[in-house]
């Protein structure tokens, strides 16, 4: 574990994951999980007659594959906030790989909490042809090195 305090964080600084091949399986444990049966996702006939002519991953579970691929660095002095700006960009087929792009794009003062401040990482979920498939900013809260008196 490496703590990485407010202070050491640098905006531009970014990180790349390796890489994930979505397959049939992810879909149906993940509908399972979910409950969301949605024909787009489960039934091969209906999605012949979409305009994407296949099956197109869930966009949650594109989302949660995506985060866990950034669930690398232990960082005992944040936690995570939550997301905002989720949006699913491209849609994702069975035999893509994904891979996530994290990217420090602010730093902000924690307006409650003055011991602390708020990291905003951009996840960009990418497949294998570069494509951003998924954004969402994770909001960090992160302990200051230095507490304010």
């Amino acid at each position: 574990m490496t703590e990485i305090y407010f202070e050491d964080y640098a905006i531009g600084d970014a990180r790349t994951t390796s890489g994930r091949t979505i397959t049939e399986t992810d879909f149906v444990v993940h509908a399972g999980h979910t409950g969301d049966f949605f024909p787009h996702h489960m039934d091969v006939e209906f999605a012949k007659t979409t305009p994407f002519g296949q099956r197109i991953a869930h966009g949650t579970m594109v989302f949660a594959i995506g985060v866990g691929l950034t669930a690398t660095l232990i960082n005992p002095v944040a936690f995570s906030y939550g997301y905002d700006r989720l949006r699913f960009i491209r849609p994702v087929f069975i035999g893509d790989t994904i891979r996530t792009v994290v990217t420090i794009v602010a730093r902000e003062d924690d307006p409650k909490r003055p011991e602390v401040g708020r990291v905003i990482e951009r996840c960009e979920v990418k497949n294998q042809r570069d494509e951003v498939v998924l954004a969402a900013d994770h909001i960090l809260i992160v302990e200051r090195r230095e507490k304010p008196a």
